[in-house]
C-alpha cells in the first residue's frame, strides 16, 4: 500500500499553502493497482486488478476472490477502491461476501472486516434520507436509522471477538453522535436540575467512548480528540470543545480533512466572538478553496450581520449579495446536496417566491442532514411556502410550524420564527385567544420585538372592535396591555445597539389607541410618523432651492398622504392650536390634489370633502365665521345634501345676524331635513335661548321637542336626554321651596334630571355634560361637594369647556377654597370668554369673601376692580350696580375694623369716598323700577352707611391721622438712632481695617528685619569657617604645599602647673557623627604657625536642682565649663550645657571661669565626654555682655541641639568663641546634619525664631520646648 500521498507523508506537520495536497487524503493509502495471486501452475501466477477501473458489478471479482481464497487484507483493499470511487454500496457487497469466505477461519481474521464494515454503515447512514421519502414504502426505504441499525449489529459482533480493539472504541463513539442527531432535543428543565434525557444520555456515551479511543492511543488519535470535541459542542461545553479542537490544530497543523478550524469558528461563534469564528473560517478558506462547509458558514456570518441593517439601509444590499453569491452559491455549486446550504439557499428563493425550487431544497435539507437544526430549517421553510400561497392550505402549514419548533425540542427551547408563524396561523383560523396565549409565551422567553407588536396590535383591534360597535363591556385592560407592548417596542428602536427601524404601522397604532385619553402622546406618534415619510420621500421629489425652512417643510408635506395629514390637524384642533391646524388642513388639500395627479384611479373627492369640512371648522373655532362659511358653501356648491356644511351655515348665519337671517336660516333648515337628529339637535339648542321661559314644564317648547324626537324619532338620542336634563335641572332650581310640600316638589324635579342624566350617561359614559348635569343636581338638591367636585375635575380633564371651570369655581367657592375658585373662574375667562360678565361677576363676589375671611384690602378692592369691570361690558344690568355698592360699604366696614397699623390713611379716606359712591348707588337702585332687592332694604342699607358708617369713618380718619403722627416721630427717631449705629459701625470697621493694615505692614518690617538679621549671621559663620579652614592647614616645610594639621592620639592626661609637655585635646565625638578635633603642637609647646596662646583651665562644677527633681535627660549633675583657647575670646561668655533649674547660678559659673581664672583645679578628659554626650543640648546665651565678662545678664536665647545635629569638641570650643549675636544660630539646622552648615535659622517664616528668655521656669530642669 502506497505510504505517501503527493510526496508527502500523512501526517506530516510541513507548512501548508493552499492546494498543497492534493486528491483524496482519506484514501491516500490506495494503490492504483494489486495482483491477486492464483493457483494452478507451477510457477506463482497474479491477476492484476485495475482499482481505479473497477467493475460496476462485483460478482466475478468476489467470485476471483473466493476460488483463491486470498487473504482479508485483499478483500479490504478492493472493498476501500470501491468506497473510494464512491460505490459504497459495492465495498459493502464486498466486505460482506469477504467476511463469508473467511468464516472458516478464525474469528480475529473477521475483526478488521467488520470494523471496516461498520464504517461504510456510518457514511451511508450520513447520506441516507432522515425520513422515508414522499411516494415510497416504508419497508423499502433505507433511512439513516436502517444504516445505523446494521452499523450496530457490525460493531457488535466485532465487539465479541475483541472488544479491546481499538478502532472500536472510535466507531461507536462515531455511531451514538449520529444516534443522537436522531434523537429529538431534550425538553426544558427546572433551574439547578440536570439533563437525563435520551439525547443527552446517548452523546455522554460518544463522549467516553472518544476519551477510551484517546487514551488508547495515548493522545495520538486526531479523530477520537475531534470526536471529543463534537460531542461536547453538542452538549453545549463549547469552552471544552474549543480547547479540542486547538489541541488538535496545534499537533496536525496541515489536517484539511476534517479541517479542526471549522470547529474552532463553531465554538466561537457560540461563545459570541463572532469575528474570530470568521477569522477561522477565514482560514480554512485560505488553506482549501473548495471547503463547502467554510463557504457556506461565512455566507451564514454575513447573512447575520446583514440582519442588523434595516432593507432600506445602504449598508445592507451589499452585505446581503455578498453572503448569497460569494459564499452561499459557492457552496451551492461545490455541493448540491450539502443540507445547510440547501436550507440557507431555500430563504433567498422564498424572497423570490420559487416555490418548487424552495420545496426541492427543504426536502434535500430534512432528509440529508444529521442535524436536527438544519432539518428546524427545512420543515420551517415548507411551512412558510404554504403560509405565503395565495389561497394558504393553513392546516398544512400549522403542522410544518410545529415540525420545525419539535425538531429544535418544542416548548420554551423550540425554534422562536417557526412559533410565531404558528400565532399567525391561529390568527387566520381566527383563533385569537390561542395567539394571544402562544405569543404571551414566547415574550416571557424571549422578548422578541415581532411577538410584542403582533400580541399588542391583537389588544388594540379588541379595544377598537368594542369602541366601534359601542358596546359596554369595558375593554380599558386590553387597551393598557397594548399599550406596554407597543411602547416596549418604541423604546427598543432607541437603543443604538440594536440598530432597528421605526415601524409606521406600530406608531399608527400607538397613537389610536392615546387618541382617546391622551391626545398629546397620539400627535407625538402621528409627527414621528411625519418625520418617517418625509425621510422616504424620494430624491426625484424633493424641493430643490428652497432657503427658507418653513416653506420647505411645507413642500416636504405636499409629498405625504393626506390622511396622515388631516389627523394631525384634528389633534391640533383639539388642543385649540388653530393657526397650526388650519395650515395643516390646507396643506394636506394640497396633498390630496397632487396624490390625484400622481394615480389618476385614486377618488380623492372624500378626502378632499372631509379635509375642507374640518378647515371650515378651524376657521369657525378662530373666530373667522367669513372664511368658515364661505368654505361651506364651496362644500354645499359641490354637495347640495351636506347637511353638517348646511347646518354649519345656519349656526353661522344665527351667530351673525341673532334677530333678522339667523332665525330664518334656522327655521328653513329645520324644516328641510327634521328627521336629522344633528338638525334637531342644534334647533333644541336654538329653542333653549330664543323660547319664552314658563314655569310649567309641561309647556316648555324646548321640551315638547326633546320629547317628540325621543318618542318619534330616536329614544336614545344622547343630546335630547341631556336637554332634558337640563330642562327639569333648570326648572328645579327656580321652584319654590317655602313649605315641605314643595320642597318634596322640587326634589323629586331634581330625581328627574338625574335619571335623564344617567339614561345618557348609559348611553355614551363619556357624555361630560350629562356627568356635568349629575353633579350639579347634587350639589343643589344634597349639597354633596366632595362627590360633585371628583366629577368636575374628571370632567375638566375630558371637556374643555368653560362650563366646567364656572362650575367648579362655584363649588371651591362653596366649600370655602376661594384661591382654587379664583383659578378656575381665571381659567374659564381665558376660554374664549374674556368678555362674559357672569364670570366677572362671579369672581368679584370669589374676592369679597376671600377679603372678608382674611381680612384683606387688598383682596377688596380686587372684588371691585371686577365688579366694574362686569358693569363696563354691561351697563344696563342693575344689580352689578348694587354689586359695587355692596363691595364698597363693605370694604369701609372692613377698614374701619382693622387695626390702626394695618391700615393707612390713604385706604381710609379711599373707603370712605367709596362708601358715599355706595350711598348715592344704593339710593338710585332703590329708585329703579326692578330693583335687585325690595326697595325698603336697600333704602335702609343706604341710610346705615349714610348715618352710623359715614361718622365711623370720620372718626377713623381723625385717629389714624394722629397715629400716623405719633408714629411717624416714632419713625424718625429710630430712624436717627439706626444711622447713627450705621455710622459708627462703619467708623469701627474703617479703623479696625487701618489697624489691621498697620499691623500687616508691622509684620512684614519685623520679616524684613529678621531677613536681613540672618543674612549678617550666615555670612559671620561663613568667615569664621573660613578663618578655622585657615587655622586646620598649615604649609608643609619640605613641598611648601598647604596640608592638615596631623592629630596626636586622644587619652593622655595634662601634666600639672609647670609642664613643658603640651596636652592633646582628644574630645569624643557627638552624637550626631562630629569628628574630633585636634591641634598639632611642636614638642616646645609652639604650633607650626604661631605659638600656642596660654590655655585656661577647667573647672568642675556640680551642681543640684533647686527644685528637688533632676532633669531626665541629664546623665550627670557636673557641669564642665571650658576656658577659653584664644585671650581674643575673652569677652565671649558661652554658657555651655545644660539648663537646669538654678539657670542664673550656672550663668555666673560660666562668666566667671570666662575672666581668666586659673586657680580652680583641672580634670580628666573624660569628664568633658561624659558632660557632652547628651541627646539635647541647649544653650543660653546672652545677647548683650560687657566686654569684660562682668556677668551682666542679657536676653537669652533658646537653641536647640538636635540629637542627630552634634558638634565635636572643637567645634563647641570654636562656638565659644563667636560673638554673641552668632550664638542664636540653629546649630541642628545645617544641611550636612553636624551644625557646622550656614542654614537661615528663619527659613520657616510662620514660627518665631526669638523666644524670650522668661519661657524657662526657675523651677524647671527642661528647657522650653522652642
Amino acid at each position: 500500500m502506497a505510504p505517501l500521498s503527493n510526496g508527502y507523508t500523512n501526517g506530516n506537520s510541513h507548512a501548508l499553502t493552499s492546494g498543497a495536497l492534493g486528491g483524496d487524503v482519506r484514501f491516500s493509502d490506495i494503490p492504483s493497482a494489486i495482483d491477486i495471486p492464483v493457483s494452478g501452475g507451477q510457477e506463482e501466477e497474479a491477476v492484476e486488478v485495475n482499482l481505479e477501473e473497477l467493475l460496476d458489478d462485483p460478482t466475478e471479482l468476489c467470485t476471483l476472490l473466493e476460488n483463491e481464497g486470498v487473504a482479508r487484507n485483499f478483500w479490504m483493499i478492493i472493498s476501500l477502491a470501491y468506497a473510494k470511487q464512491r460505490k459504497v454500496d459495492h465495498a459493502i457487497e464486498m466486505l460482506l461476501k469477504g467476511l463469508g469466505a473467511l468464516s472458516k477461519g478464525g474469528p480475529k481474521e473477521k475483526l478488521s472486516l467488520l470494523s471496516c464494515l461498520c464504517w461504510l454503515y456510518l457514511w451511508k447512514s450520513r447520506e441516507a434520507p432522515r425520513v422515508v421519502p414522499e411516494g415510497q414504502l416504508v419497508s423499502e426505504a433505507r433511512t439513516k436509522d436502517f444504516y445505523l441499525q446494521a452499523a450496530t449489529g457490525s460493531l457488535n459482533e466485532a465487539s465479541r471477538i475483541n472488544p479491546s480493539f481499538p478502532p472500536l472504541f472510535l466507531a461507536r463513539g462515531v455511531l451514538y453522535l449520529l444516534r443522537a442527531s436522531l434523537q429529538p432535543p431534550s425538553k426544558p428543565l427546572a433551574p439547578g436540575s440536570a439533563d437525563h434525557s435520551e439525547r443527552v444520555e446517548t452523546l455522554r456515551q460518544a463522549l467516553k467512548c472518544f476519551e477510551d479511543a484517546s487514551r488508547v492511543s495515548g493522545g495520538r488519535n486526531m479523530m477520537a480528540i475531534l470526536g471529543r470535541s463534537r460531542a461536547q459542542f453538542s452538549l453545549g461545553k463549547y469552552n471544552d470543545a474549543l480547547d479540542g479542537y486547538q489541541e488538535v490544530l496545534m499537533k496536525m497543523p496541515d489536517l484539511r480533512d476534517p479541517d479542526p478550524r471549522i470547529g474552532v469558528g463553531c465554538c466561537l461563534w457560540q461563545l459570541g466572538y463572532t469575528e474570530e469564528a470568521r477569522d477561522a473560517w477565514d482560514r480554512t478558506l485560505d488553506i482549501n478553496p473548495e471547503s463547502k462547509i467554510a463557504s457556506i458558514l461565512l455566507g451564514l456570518y454575513y447573512l447575520n450581520e446583514s440582519s442588523h441593517y434595516a432593507t432600506s439601509d445602504p449598508a445592507f444590499a451589499p452585505m446581503y449579495t455578498k453572503a448569497m453569491t460569494q459564499y452561499t452559491q459557492r457552496a451551492f455549486k461545490l455541493d448540491k446536496e450539502l443540507p445547510l446550504t440547501c436550507a440557507t439557499f431555500g430563504g433567498y428563493f422564498i424572497a423570490r417566491k420559487a416555490w418548487a425550487t424552495v420545496d426541492s431544497l427543504a426536502r434535500k435539507a430534512i432528509e440529508l442532514t444529521d442535524v436536527n437544526a438544519i432539518a428546524s430549517d427545512g420543515w420551517y421553510l415548507l411551512a412558510r411556502k404554504e403560509h405565503y400561497q395565495d389561497e394558504p392550505d393553513l392546516s398544512k402549514a400549522s403542522d410544518f410550524y410545529g415540525r420545525a419548533d419539535s425538531a429544535r425540542g418544542g416548548g420554551d427551547k423550540g425554534y422562536l420564527p417557526a412559533r410565531f408563524g404558528s400565532a399567525q396561523i391561529q390568527i387566520l383560523l381566527q383563533d385569537f385567544d390561542g395567539a394571544k396565549f402562544r405569543l404571551e409565551k414566547i415574550i416571557q422567553h424571549s422578548k422578541s420585538l415581532e411577538a410584542m407588536i403582533l400580541l399588542g396590535t391583537l389588544y388594540a383591534e379588541d379595544f377598537f372592535a368594542n369602541q366601534a360597535a359601542g358596546s359596554k363591556e369595558d375593554k380599558s385592560g386590553e387597551q393598557k396591555k397594548a399599550v406596554a407592548l407597543l411602547e416596549a417596542v418604541r423604546m427598543a428602536w432607541k437603543d443604538p445597539k440594536r440598530n432597528l427601524a421605526p415601524d409606521m404601522a406600530v406608531l399608527v397604532c400607538l397613537s389610536r389607541l392615546y387618541e382617546v385619553d391622551q391626545q398629546e402622546k397620539s400627535l407625538q406618534c402621528l409627527q414621528q410618523v411625519e418625520q418617517m415619510a418625509i425621510a422616504e420621500i424620494p430624491e426625484e421629489d424633493r424641493p430643490d432651492d428652497t432657503e427658507d425652512s418653513e416653506l420647505l417643510i411645507v413642500k416636504q408635506r405636499e409629498q405625504l398622504p393626506p390622511q396622515l395629514l388631516n389627523n394631525i390637524g384634528c389633534f391640533q384642533y383639539q388642543s385649540e392650536k388653530y393657526d397650526l391646524a388650519r395650515d395643516m388642513f390646507q396643506t394636506a388639500l394640497t396633498a390630496c390634489i397632487r396624490a390625484g395627479e400622481k394615480n389618476e384611479a385614486l377618488d380623492t373627492d372624500a378626502l378632499v370633502t372631509t379635509i375642507s369640512h374640518n378647515l371650515a371648522r378651524t376657521y369657525e373655532a378662530a373666530g373667522l365665521l367669513d372664511e368658515a362659511k364661505q368654505v361651506y358653501e364651496g362644500l354645499l356648491a359641490r354637495h347640495e345634501d351636506y347637511t353638517d356644511a348646511r347646518t354649519r351655515v345656519a349656526y353661522i348665519t344665527l351667530r351673525q345676524n341673532p334677530t333678522g337671517d339667523g332665525p330664518k336660516a334656522m327655521a328653513a333648515l329645520y324644516e328641510t331635513d327634521f328627521t336629522n337628529l344633528e338638525v334637531r339637535s342644534l334647533f333644541g339648542w336654538y329653542l333653549s335661548r330664543s323660547k319664552k321661559r314658563t314655569t310649567n314644564i309641561a309647556e316648555d317648547q324646548e321640551q315638547r321637542h326633546y320629547k317628540h324626537t325621543l318618542q318619534h324619532h330616536d329614544k336614545h338620542d344622547r343630546y335630547s336626554l341631556t336637554g332634558m336634563g337640563n330642562l327639569y335641572l333648570t326648572t328645579a332650581r327656580e321652584m319654590r321651596r317655602d313649605s315641605e310640600q314643595d320642597k318634596e316638589k322640587r326634589r323629586k324635579t331634581y330625581e328627574k334630571a338625574v335619571e335623564f342624566y344617567d339614561k345618557a350617561l348609559q348611553l355614551d359614559p363619556r357624555n361630560a355634560y350629562a356627568a356635568q348635569g349629575v353633579a350639579i343636581a347634587l350639589i343643589e338638591d344634597k349639597k354633596d361637594f366632595k362627590e360633585a367636585l371628583q366629577i368636575f375635575s374628571k370632567i375638566r380633564d375630558t371637556l374643555r369647556d368653560a362650563s366646567v371651570y364656572i362650575n367648579l369655581g362655584h363649588t371651591y367657592a362653596e366649600i370655602k377654597q376661594y384661591s382654587r375658585s379664583i383659578e378656575s373662574y381665571e381659567a374659564a375667562l381665558a376660554k374664549d370668554r374674556m368678555n362674559d360678565p357672569q364670570i366677572l361677576a362671579c369672581l368679584g363676589r370669589v374676592w369679597l369673601m376671600k377679603g372678608k375671611q382674611e381680612h384683606s384690602i387688598q383682596a377688596m378692592k380686587s372684588s371691585l376692580d371686577y365688579s366694574n369691570r362686569a358693569l363696563e361690558i354691561a351697563p344696563d344690568q342693575i344689580h352689578f350696580k348694587f354689586n359695587i355698592a355692596f363691595v364698597q360699604i363693605q370694604l369701609a366696614s372692613l377698614v374701619y375694623a382693622l387695626p390702626e397699623h394695618q391700615r393707612t390713611l390713604q385706604e381710609v379716606q379711599s373707603a370712605s369716598d367709596g362708601l358715599d359712591e355706595a350711598i348715592e348707588s344704593l339710593t338710585l337702585i332703590a329708585q329703579s323700577k326692578n330693583p335687585p332687592y325690595p326697595k325698603h332694604d336697600i333704602e335702609q342699607r343706604a341710610n346705615m352707611g349714610r348715618n352710623t358708617m359715614r361718622r365711623q369713618l370720620e372718626r377713623a380718619i381723625q385717629s389714624q391721622k394722629e397715629y400716623e403722627e405719633k408714629n411717624a416721630t416714632k419713625l424718625q427717631e429710630a430712624r436717627s438712632v439706626r444711622e447713627a449705629e450705621t455710622r459708627k459701625r462703619e467708623a469701627d470697621r474703617l479703623l479696625a481695617a487701618e489697624a489691621a493694615l498697620e499691623a500687616k505692614k508691622l509684620i512684614a518690617a519685623e520679616r524684613h528685619k529678621m531677613l536681613e538679621t540672618s543674612r549678617l549671621l550666615a555670612e559671620k559663620r561663613a568667615e569664621e569657617e573660613r578663618r578655622k579652614e585657615e587655622a586646620e592647614y598649615t604649609e608643609d616645610e619640605e613641598t611648601g604645599s598647604r596640608v592638615k594639621r596631623k592629630k596626636k592620639k586622644a587619652g593622655g592626661k595634662r601634666k600639672k602647673k609647670g609642664g613643658e609637655d603640651s596636652d592633646t585635646d582628644a574630645d569624643a565625638d557627638g552624637e550626631g557623627g562630629g569628628g574630633a578635633r585636634t591641634r598639632a603642637k611642636s614638642e616646645d609647646g609652639t604650633s607650626s604657625d604661631e605659638e600656642r596662646a596660654p590655655k585656661r583651665r577647667r573647672k568642675l562644677a556640680s551642681r543640684k536642682t533647686s527644685g528637688g527633681r533632676e532633669n531626665a535627660k541629664i546623665k550627670s549633675s557636673e557641669i564642665v565649663v571650658d576656658s577659653d583657647e584664644s585671650e581674643a575670646d575673652d569677652d565671649v561668655l558661652p554658657a555651655n550645657g545644660e539648663a537646669d533649674a538654678d539657670a542664673a547660678t550656672g550663668a555666673d559659673t560660666a562668666m566667671g571661669l570666662g575672666q581668666g581664672e586659673e586657680e580652680e583645679e583641672e580634670e580628666d578628659e573624660e569628664a568633658v565626654q561624659r558632660t557632652r554626650k547628651k541627646k539635647t543640648v541647649t544653650r543660653i546665651a546672652d545677647d548683650e555682655e560687657d566686654d569684660e565678662g562682668d556677668g551682666g545678664e542679657g536676653d537669652a536665647h533658646l537653641v536647640p541641639l538636635t540629637p542627630g545635629g552634634g558638634v565635636d569638641g572643637e567645634a563647641e570650643r570654636e562656638r565659644e568663641r563667636e560673638p554673641v549675636e552668632a550664638e542664636a544660630e540653629t546649630e541642628g539646622a545645617a544641611p550636612n546634619g553636624n551644625g557646622t552648615g550656614t542654614a537661615d535659622v528663619f527659613a520657616h517664616a510662620d514660627d518665631d525664631p526669638m523666644v524670650d528668655a522668661s519661657v524657662v521656669a526657675a523651677g524647671d530642669a527642661d528647657a522650653a520646648p522652642y
